[in-house]
């Protein structure tokens, strides 16, 4: 070997000390998937999606039900907002998450899943008034942690508009009493039949160390119109409650529902199948300020319910509604033309809000109202009165079961905290991943399962369900959909693409990989071939590692 030789060899040997250095390396990260970011209860969606994809149903579940414990009901009243902004969107369809979610709640009531153990009882006492998502939330979390917990209602049954609200067609009674249940067995006191009317003295006879309001917004508004000599009236919360106790008043043959909310939606719906031969919905705007969901509008008008839109009722006289035609103005508002034209109807329902009791907190000191007539709370969601907390439909909020399940889950922390004289402090949440920040080097035409539904002109008939759930395996199909945003799932890419032997390590199934930085050149070909974003190129001198000399 010639002497030029031996000092080539020896340079080889030696760059890592004598070549370029990078100055970018890459990194694994955990970054937050939109539809996580989304979800007001805040599942981990994309890991009980990975575990379905994985067969590991009863695992899926139980990583459900850390932040909430009823997916039989989510899975059919959630309004889903993580679907909306689910990346896959932006591909073909968005991935069912809600019918997931569903398949696993229904799973477990029937093969009986048992929740988490209790933690050691801390012998600490909270009371909870509203048998709704968010008391039956706070409580099942308060249980969890070990507090003793009792919820009282003033209702026959619970669920709060859960049952109250939702109609039976959505939300069937017994996999919403099936839910309840599994919370009561944890050892959840639930007092029925029991109106509330002093919480100062409930909380001191009752030896409570903490009180969480959660009764939600029953009372209904009416509209302050001219009527004269006209047919049956009623608010769409009283009229939703009969039904909801088998009492479902027949108001007669035509039947006209104020408002353009989910509520006017139901109410429009249910009339039809209490026996109404003509129902029609009367809303002020046009279908893009309507506050139902689209869906809701789009299953109403199938049923055969009529909206008119742009139409602002101004009197009832007798069987004639008097209604005046509007028109959007540049800024897109209803404004009234001057027009008017009438309808005939028998009976009409107010569904145009609700409001929460506000005679209950008469006897409350320092607890304060916020301009729209909620109860006023702090971060940590108590009142002006020490040791009294509230949400739901009680405070300033979206209203939903699922934001309201959200707000029990919330308070539960914050109340578990205060009871242990600390202050609950909310983890810092990853950076949100885009739909342009994945790497999809890949196309697979997968679109969602389609909804199935019962016919229109059965479902009309009775309170039969409507939407039917997906099988155990459409639902395998829609968790492998799941883009993973952000989050690594073990696809071997970046091992694969590596140029550099050994660079990548695989940790083995569930552990991901890591990389040998003596090895890396920072080339990219990782972050490149990463479809899911989850690795990205950091600066060296951020990673805590250091080279070999």
């Amino acid at each position: 070997m010639s002497a030029k030789q031996i000092v080539r060899n020896s340079a080889c040997l030696n760059t890592k000390s004598i070549g370029p250095k990078p100055k970018m390396l890459p990194v694994y990260k955990d970054y937050l998937p939109p539809c996580n970011q989304h979800c007001p209860t805040g599942n981990d969606i994309q890991g009980f999606l990975a575990l379905v994809r994985d067969l590991e149903f009863k695992k899926a579940w139980q990583k459900l039900v850390i932040n909430q414990p009823m997916p039989a009901i989510h899975g059919r009243v959630c309004y889903h907002p993580c679907e909306i902004s689910c990346n896959r969107a932006h591909t073909d369809s968005p991935v069912s998450i809600q019918q997931v979610e569903r398949m696993l709640g229904d799973l477990a009531i029937d093969q009986k899943w048992a929740y988490p153990t209790v933690n050691e009882e801390t012998n600490r006492k909270i009371l909870i008034i509203g048998a709704g998502p968010a008391g039956l939330a706070a409580a099942y979390h308060l249980r969890l942690a070990g507090h003793q917990v009792e919820i009282r209602d003033a209702n026959p049954h619970a669920g709060g508009m859960m049952n109250y609200g939702i109609p039976a067609y959505r939300l069937p009674r017994n996999i919403l009493q099936q839910e309840v249940e599994k919370i009561t067995d944890m050892g959840v006191k639930l007092t029925l039949n029991h109106k509330v009317t002093d919480i100062v003295a409930e909380k001191e006879q009752g030896e409570f160390d903490a009180v969480f309001l959660a009764i939600g917004a029953q009372i209904g508004r009416h509209l302050k119109i001219p009527m004269e000599d006209c047919g049956p009236i009623m608010e769409a919360t009283e009229y939703l409650n009969l039904v909801g106790n088998d009492q479902g008043p027949k108001l007669g043959k035509r039947i006209v529902v104020l408002g353009g909310g989910n509520t006017a939606m139901d109410t429009a719906r249910v009339a039809k199948r209490l026996g109404a031969e003509e129902v029609m919905v009367i809303f002020f705007s046009d279908r893009n300020h309507m506050t139902a969901h689209e869906f809701e509008a789009d299953e109403a008008e199938a049923e055969g319910v009529k909206i008119h839109w742009m139409r602002n009722l101004t009197s009832i006289h007798g069987t004639e509604f008097t209604m005046e035609i509007m028109a959007l103005d540049e800024n897109g508002d209803a404004k009234p033309t001057g027009e008017v034209e009438t309808l005939q109807a028998d009976a009409m329902v107010f569904a145009i809000g609700q409001d929460i009791e506000r005679q209950l907190l008469s006897g409350v000191e320092n607890v304060e109202l916020t301009p729209d007539g909620c109860i006023k709370v702090n971060d940590h969601m108590m009142t002006g009165h020490e040791g009294i907390f509230a949400g739901g439909d009680m405070i300033s909020s979206s209203r939903s079961v699922t934001t309201s399940t959200g707000h029990g889950k919330k308070a539960a922390r914050n109340i578990d905290a205060w009871l242990r004289g600390g202050v609950y402090l909310t983890e810092e949440k990853h950076q949100v991943v885009t739909h342009d920040m994945l790497q999809l080097w890949y196309e697979i035409d997968s679109n969602r399962n389609p909804i199935n539904e019962v016919a229109v002109a059965e479902r009309v008939k009775d309170f039969t369900e409507v939407v039917q759930g997906l099988t155990m395996d459409q639902a395998v199909y829609e968790a492998t959909r799941c883009y993973s945003c952000g989050n690594c799932f073990e696809c071997d890419g970046c091992y694969g693409a590596c140029p550099e032997q050994g660079a990548i390590i695989k940790l083995g199934k569930g552990n991901r990989y890591k990389f040998d930085y003596e090895k890396c050149t920072g080339c990219q070909a990782c972050v490149n071939q990463c479809p899911c974003h989850a690795i990205a190129m950091s600066p060296v001198s951020d990673i805590p590692f250091t080279l070999k000399k």
